[in-house]
């Protein structure tokens, strides 16, 4: 009797590793594919706002495209024009713009 209650516990064992480990396959899978990522795109993006300075080009999410005059903790304040600036949330910029991309 003992025996086939062993060998009926190491088949519920069997069954519950194999009904659990494409759940855990699923996860480790959206985890490198959506989860990692973002994290490394939102580090990126905190560095990038942390970096603006005075005279760096940017470009928000708004698309207005202009030259930082001053910064302060939570604003910018953008040049969009000869005598034109605007007052702007720094996590609204969305791209500091180089040489080459204007």
């Amino acid at each position: 009797m003992n025996a086939i209650a062993l060998l009926q516990t190491s088949s519920t064992t069997g069954a519950l590793i194999a009904q659990v480990l494409p759940i855990l396959a699923i996860g480790l899978v959206f985890y490198f594919i959506v989860i990692a990522p973002a994290g490394k795109q939102r580090k990126k993006t905190q560095a990038m706002l942390s970096s603006l300075k005075k005279g760096d080009r940017v470009v928000t999410t708004g698309g207005i495209h202009g030259t930082i005059q001053g910064v302060e903790a939570e604003v910018v304040y953008l040049k969009i024009a000869e005598n034109v600036k605007i007052k702007v949330s720094r996590s609204a910029v969305s791209g500091v713009l180089t040489g080459e991309g204007e």
